[in-house]
């Protein structure tokens, strides 16, 4: 697979464009625990280096950790070479009786490090990332909490989630900025629209697509869809790996994270890497009908 710097410092690794998610195998619905590590492994035998989690993948306040356990125990019982794997967690939001709220306040983020260094039973992790800007909290206050982690060793890199180009700029002020993780997909745009992923390209962050096939209900649309299903016939690929492909050329930085409960549905996401999707294609992907009704 292609592969692309995770950020712009020089001691970030190249790893493939297409990563993991986890959140589908710790929330609602998710599968056992045998089945979940057997996705895990399918995916890192198919050439995938970045897993993504969070703390909060999880039911409610009392599973908090889930997912990163899960990781956890799945990269440590993989026959391949675990130290090419990278996980990346999150932190920042809290599920109390399983509603997603923001604590972002230097506290809760320290808390919620410290946890997730114990669940995924490492002294460092490689990649930790705001999960969310907290209204509550001053931004330059979370990500001086971050600096501090980071210069504790707790943290090797800083990334951010579901920010604009100004709360990037303004992270960037206090400490080197790794990645960023918004939405982006078909039917929503709003990081191409607000210069989220051309700042990225710009300055050499990794932009994480998360739900880059829209997750839940929208991605059940995807077989249906006229231009997506046409353009797939014609790379002997399927509308999920077509949309994959239509992601990934959005921006020179950017990562697919999408997740799966299944092998199959988890291995298909790396053939989207393969997929080169022709000028006109990708007009006729950019200006289809992508309802959200």
């Amino acid at each position: 697979m292609k592969t692309l710097p995770l950020g712009p410092q020089t001691d970030c690794p190249n790893l493939p464009r297409v990563g993991f998610g986890g959140m589908p195998l710790s929330i609602k619905g998710r599968p056992d625990e045998s089945s979940a590590v057997g996705v895990l492994h399918a995916v890192l035998d198919a050439g995938v280096r970045l897993i993504d989690t969070a703390d909060v993948y999880c039911v409610d306040h009392t599973d908090i950790g889930h997912n990163e356990r899960l990781f956890a125990k799945a990269v440590a019982s993989w026959n391949g070479d675990r130290d090419a794997v990278l996980i990346a967690t999150k932190g920042g939001l809290i599920r109390p009786e399983g509603r997603w709220e923001q604590d972002a306040s230097p506290t809760a983020l320290r808390r919620a490090c410290e946890n997730s260094l114990q669940a995924l039973g490492v002294e460092r992790i490689d990649l930790y990332q705001l999960h969310a800007p907290d209204n509550k909290v001053p931004f330059a206050e979370t990500i001086h909490a971050l600096a501090k982690l980071r210069d504790e060793g707790k943290i090797r890199w800083v990334g951010l989630s579901n920010v604009s180009v100004a709360e990037i700029e303004t992270a960037r002020e206090i400490l080197p900025i790794t990645t960023v993780q918004n939405r982006l997909n078909p039917f929503f745009r709003e990081s191409i629209k607000d210069g989220v992923v051309s700042h990225c390209a710009t300055h050499g962050i990794g932009f994480l697509a998360y739900s880059p096939v829209g997750g839940g209900r929208l991605n059940q649309t995807l077989p249906n869809h006229s231009v997506a299903r046409e353009i797939a016939s014609k790379h002997d690929a399927t509308t999920h790996e077509v949309v994959l492909a239509w992601v990934l050329a959005q921006g020179e930085s950017v990562f697919i994270i999408p997740g799966a409960r299944s092998v199959k549905n988890g291995v298909s996401s790396l053939r989207a890497d393969a997929i080169e999707l022709s000028a006109e294609e990708t007009a006729r992907l950019n200006d289809a009908e992508w309802s959200i009704a």
